[in-house]
C-alpha cells in the first residue's frame, strides 16, 4: 500500500539507544539505521512535525538498563514543544506511556515508526498505530534487528534484513511499508501549523 504521497505530522523513534547502535553488541546494519533515522528526525524537526523518542527501560543487567550508557538514546532530543522522549517497558509504546495523550494534544493524524527491533517495538507501535486510526508509514530502510541465530533441527539463520522484512510485512495492508526513509516527507499537525 502507497500511502506517503501526503505528509506525515509525526515520526516515532523506537529505541535507538546506544546498547544497540554501537560496539560489539551494534545490530548488523547500525549504520544505515543511524543514518536514515538521522535523515527523518532533521526533515520532520524542519517541518515542525512532532518528534518522539522512545526509549525502552530493560531490565536489571540488560544492556538497555535504565541510566547506563546503553540505555541511552543514540540521537539527542531538541528541547521544544515539538519534540518529546518517553519511555516504555513493553514492546508496544503505547502500552501504559503517554504517547497516545502527546500524540492527540499535538492534533497528530499520522506516524512514522522507525527504529528498533523489527519484530518486536517498531512492529507492536506500528500495529497500535494502525489500530487507532493514524495513517501510518513504517519505512523498510529505517527499522532493524539482530540475525536470528540458527537452530538445529529447526531453520538455519536467518539474516537480520529478512527478519525486518518479514516483520513489516503484515503491516502491509494498513501501513506503507515499501517508502523508503528519503521519500517521506513531513508537516507540522494541524492544530500547531500556522
Amino acid at each position: 500500500m502507497t500511502l506517503h504521497t501526503n505528509p506525515f505530522d509525526s515520526l516515532v523513534v523506537v529505541d535507538v539507544q546506544r546498547a544497540f547502535v554501537r560496539g560489539d553488541g551494534a545490530l548488523p546494519e547500525a549504520a544505515r539505521l543511524v543514518d536514515r533515522t538521522a535523515g527523518l528526525i532533521a526533515r520532520a524537526r524542519a517541518a515542525g512535525a512532532l518528534v518522539v523518542h522512545v526509549q525502552n527501560d530493560g531490565p536489571a543487567g540488560a544492556d538497555d538498563e535504565p541510566h547506563t550508557d546503553g540505555w541511552e538514546l543514540h540521537h539527542p532530543v531538541e528541547a521544544g514543544s515539538a519534540e518529546a522522549a518517553i519511555r516504555k517497558t513493553h514492546d508496544d509504546a503505547f502500552q501504559e506511556t503517554s504517547l497516545e495523550a502527546l500524540l492527540t494534544a499535538s492534533g497528530v493524524r499520522s506516524v512514522v515508526v522507525c527504529g528498533l527491533m523489527s519484530e518486536m517495538c517498531v512492529q507492536a507501535t506500528a500495529r497500535t498505530a494502525v489500530a487507532r486510526g493514524y495513517r501510518v508509514a513504517l519505512p523498510h530502510d529505517a527499522h532493524a534487528t539482530y540475525d536470528i541465530p540458527a537452530e538445529p533441527g529447526i531453520s538455519p539463520a536467518v539474516p537480520a534484513a529478512t527478519v525486518s522484512r518479514v516483520a513489516a510485512w503484515p503491516l502491509s495492508r494498513d501501513a506503507d511499508v515499501t517508502v523508503r526513509a528519503a521519500d517521506v516527507t513531513f508537516t507540522a499537525p494541524r492544530s500547531t501549523a500556522g
